[in-house]
């Protein structure tokens, strides 16, 4: 229980003019990891029962995704988040809107006319193989649709960050109570848990009961999963609220106890996982995969999956944060290009599925192919990408 002069010393730092904190080596690898698991899951999609677009499939696969759909989006909004509210705090507003108009702004405009187009061109070419480009990006951009593939990230990302910028100039004092939350998960990391569960619970389930799973909010290139758009403001709103202070002495803390408990947070991953196994059991098997789903399910499978995101989130920080190798290794090595890679791996991903998709192999071999090739031609395609002037500051 924290005292009376604790607290108010906890909330003059978080209005304090935050200084610009240095890298955490941790938070990159995770950051770098993340962006692999992006590259994987775009790899195996193909091969699976939720996106059988192949001949080929493994159920090994749908364990995958089920598994990463259902978490790596809302934690790379918590991990943008944390270094928000310094940053917004360092910078003048209209210099901060024009960082992040330069970093996800410029981006998003370039990737939603270039690669967008040229990676759901791979698919067009299934249905019609007559059919140019230049017909395929014309139909796209003028008529539709016009999918944004991954890249709804960055503009929902500019819009948080946006979001986060008013609400700073409306009050400082708005992260701390999460911010104190966060200084209590140094030694209970359950308690933290058990506020992104609660806040994430109350902002997904009811939207998940309403919306469905399916439903897309979308115009033109800017789209976004009606069920989890609030899921994915609650999450960076929390990252930004943990980063805003005390951060060496809050849940993240390499030397508080979530890295110590990190196999139980294992363990709490793993529960609602089979869980959410068994309501697609129940969905297929008993309810004959209906294309609506009763309320209750929804109510039942959404609470299972804000239990898994939440936990996994912290199974995933606490092994990072424990890790006490100074590298450089693989992750460290990617970490300045794993921005680039994002951006540019989709339509590579597509054109290696449809360049295989003729051949027999197993599935497995066939996601092998494409999840290498993805990450190898992406990193060499960002890195000879940053080398033109003024690109490092964009990608």
């Amino acid at each position: 229980m924290m005292t009376m002069s604790q607290s108010a010393t906890i909330g003059a730092e978080a209005h304090a003019a935050p200084k610009s904190k240095a890298r955490n080596l941790s938070l990159d690898r995770v950051r770098t990891f993340l962006t692999l698991v992006v590259l994987l899951h775009h790899a195996v999609i193909p091969y699976t029962h939720f996106g059988h677009t192949d001949p080929a499939s493994w159920i090994g696969f749908d364990v995958v995704v089920l598994a990463t759909d259902s978490f790596f989006m809302a934690m790379f909004f918590f991990l943008s988040g944390l270094f928000t509210w310094p940053g917004i705090a360092r910078k003048a507003p209209q210099v901060f809107l024009r960082d992040r108009l330069l970093r996800l702004g410029l981006p998003f405009a370039i990737a939603a006319l270039t690669v967008i187009p040229l990676a759901y061109y791979a698919i067009a070419l299934q249905q019609n193989t007559e059919l140019t480009f230049a017909a395929f990006w014309w139909k796209t951009v003028t008529v539709g649709p016009w999918p944004s593939g991954p890249i709804w990230f960055v503009w929902v990302l500019l819009a948080f960050d946006l979001t986060a910028s008013l609400l700073y100039r409306v009050s400082t004092h708005l992260v701390d109570p999460v911010n104190r939350v966060s200084v209590r998960g140094f030694e209970q990391p359950a308690v933290f848990w058990l506020l992104l569960v609660v806040v994430t619970a109350i902002v997904y389930v009811p939207a998940l009961v309403y919306f469905g799973a399916n439903r897309w909010f979308d115009f033109g290139p800017f789209s976004v999963q009606a069920s989890r758009i609030l899921l994915y403001f609650a999450y960076f709103f929390i990252g930004v609220s943990v980063g805003a202070a005390n951060f060496d002495r809050g849940v993240l803390s390499a030397a508080g106890q979530l890295p110590r408990s990190r196999w139980l947070w294992v363990i709490a991953t793993l529960i609602p996982y089979c869980l959410m196994w068994g309501m697609i059991y129940i969905k297929r098997g008993i309810l004959g995969n209906p294309d609506v789903l009763p309320h209750w399910y929804q109510a039942i499978y959404g609470t299972f999956f804000v239990l898994f995101s939440a936990a996994i989130l912290l199974a995933i920080l606490a092994f990072f944060l424990h890790s006490k190798s100074p590298g450089p290794n693989l992750l460290d090595r990617m970490q300045a290009d794993a921005y680039g890679m994002f951006l540019v791996h989709y339509p590579i991903a597509l054109w290696i599925q449809y360049a295989l998709f003729d051949y027999g192999l197993p599935a497995i071999v066939k996601a092998a192919i494409g999840f290498v090739l993805t990450v190898i031609l992406s990193w060499g395609l960002t890195a000879a990408l940053r080398k033109i002037p003024g690109a490092s500051h964009v990608l």
